[in-house]
């Protein structure tokens, strides 16, 4: 066994941040699934929420933030975001973070479902460049050991003789290219694995998003939250190809208008922000609209935004586009919405510690009760840097008398046959579909019964060749992927209303009375 003080796993911009932050007081193992650079973080366009503007304050942040979450936001969580965000978005500065400027000033962009120019960003490639700096920063410190290649396979946990109560001790790591299991131990473990979207079969994340923390979380006993509420962007580049293509929200900040392929504007019958209207609102009327023609997509019209501007504001998305035989300087952009960003995730306190003791998440992977049933554009990234900060800062000065605890038996390693990947890969397919089809933007409850009794066998299968099969990557994800969505089901089904990202035919209005509460599930 390998011991660490800390070990963090996912290597965005949550887990890099905790990493450089907690290693002023320990050692810290880093376990990434892939190459270094190969994150949600890596591929976020819009920006950083932070009040930086003359005409912005922090209430009003607040006040965008907690309209956006449809009553289940956490005030005490979003008023630490606010507050504390600048100052987190002035250390990415000082860490060689490159944000767009105007003159001496941060540039600000605007995005749905703000009231003022608070987006900070570095052209339409905001998550890249931080990324870059934070991979700079983080190579360049001695204590932080990156561990490229490897998967996080399960939590370990031994009892603690101080409370006599169950800690988080380690973390099972899988060798992806040696194909060896090997245990980690530590004092406490940060999870910070991004998302779930390849749960679904149309996603903006990357291959890695497979719900990993979530599900390692769930099945060590860590109470996991609101996993109903999954927001679909609504404007991915259509058709999707290998990787789908985000179309930036702040597109539509800048002035794009939504309009059917028939050339008519829809959104003014939806929302009185049209096209600025908060993403589930967006979603949803696309999804409408769709449905009533049978077109397969709408259209995104950006003739109202100067060249100059889409030039300078957007080149990644001009690129990107021109290189799929489309000209959005002339043309209208062909958008269909895809699985974005999960609100839900385990369940934390303002400082990322989980119902585990020892146990911490941050970013995506976290419900700190931020975003509720909803997230404000760019908040995000936001999210990660505020608490992952925080959650450094708690776990820093216990290190030195936090005891390195032994699990109570040694981890298991099955030496059978490993399981073909094309079966593998044909199991996530149906996963993916069933999603899509039964869980995604709208839902009811015959849907959600469908899909779980789909899942349920599927969910069995895999679990019979974990207890049996030599580990692979793939099964590792696809371990994960069934888990994630049936919590996203579950947690669907408990939820007998329509509030933000959630949805439900069965239930088209809100209801305070019963459902103004957090959907907490617990193994």
């Amino acid at each position: 066994m390998t011991n660490t003080d800390v070990v963090v796993v996912g290597s965005g911009i949550a887990g890099l941040f905790f990493a450089l932050k907690v290693a002023k007081y320990g050692t810290v193992t880093l376990v990434t699934k892939k190459s270094r650079p190969e994150s949600s973080t890596n591929w976020a366009q819009g920006g950083v929420a932070a009040v930086f503007g003359t005409d912005d304050s922090p209430d009003l942040h607040i006040e965008d933030t907690l309209v956006a979450g449809a009553g289940l936001c956490h005030p005490d969580a979003v008023d630490v975001l606010v507050r504390e965000g600048p100052s987190r978005v002035r250390e990415l500065i000082e860490l060689g973070v490159r944000f767009t400027q105007e003159g001496e000033d941060l540039s600000l962009g605007r995005e749905g479902g703000h009231s003022r120019r608070r987006i900070v960003r570095a052209a339409d490639l905001t998550g890249r460049e931080i990324e870059r700096g934070l991979l700079h920063a983080v190579a360049e410190n001695p204590k932080i050991h990156i561990l490229e290649n490897h998967a996080a396979v399960d939590l370990l946990t031994a009892t603690d003789p101080g409370t006599l109560g169950e800690r988080c001790c380690g973390v099972l790591v899988l060798d992806t290219e040696a194909g060896e299991l090997k245990p980690f131990l530590a004092r406490a473990v940060m999870l910070a694995t991004g998302g779930c979207g390849q749960v679904y079969r149309h996603t903006t994340n990357p291959s890695i998003a497979t719900g990993d923390g979530v599900a390692m979380a769930y099945r060590a006993g860590a109470k996991v939250a609101n996993m109903e509420f999954v927001q679909f962007h609504p404007t991915a580049l259509y058709p999707a190809r290998d990787h789908t293509f985000l179309i930036s929200e702040a597109v539509r900040g800048e002035g794009a208008v939504l309009r059917r392929r028939d050339g008519a504007a829809f959104m003014d019958a939806y929302h009185p922000l049209a096209s600025l209207a908060p993403r589930d609102v967006v979603a949803r009327a696309i999804d409408t609209e769709m449905k009533r023609s049978g077109d397969p997509y709408v259209n995104l019209d950006c003739s109202a935004i100067p060249e100059a501007e889409i030039r300078a504001r957007f080149p990644n998305i001009l690129r990107e586009t021109g290189e799929r035989g489309m000209d959005m300087l002339r043309e209208p952009i062909p958008v269909v919405p895809a699985a974005h960003y999960l609100c839900g995730g385990v369940l934390t306190d303002t400082d990322g510690r989980s119902s585990v003791p020892g146990l911490y998440a941050a970013g995506e992977t976290a419900c700190t009760g931020v975003h509720g049933a909803n997230r404000l554009a760019s908040n995000s990234l936001l999210e990660a840097l505020v608490f992952a900060h925080r959650a450094a800062e708690r776990i820093g000065p216990q290190l030195a008398v936090t005891r390195m605890l032994q699990p109570a038996a040694p981890p298991p390693q099955p030496t059978g046959e490993a399981a073909a990947d094309a079966e593998l890969e044909a199991q996530r397919e149906v996963i993916r579909n069933v999603m899509w089809d039964s869980v995604g933007i709208v839902r009811s409850g015959a849907r959600l019964a469908d899909a779980e009794a789909r899942l349920r066998p599927i969910s069995e299968l895999v679990n019979g060749l974990w207890a049996t099969a030599r580990p692979t990557a793939e099964l590792v994800e696809v371990r994960n992927v069934i888990q994630t969505a049936l919590l996203i089901v579950r947690c669907a089904s408990r939820r007998h209303e329509s509030r933000g990202l959630h949805f439900d035919e069965d239930h088209p209005y809100r209801d305070n009375e019963h459902m103004l509460r957090d959907t907490i599930i617990v193994r």
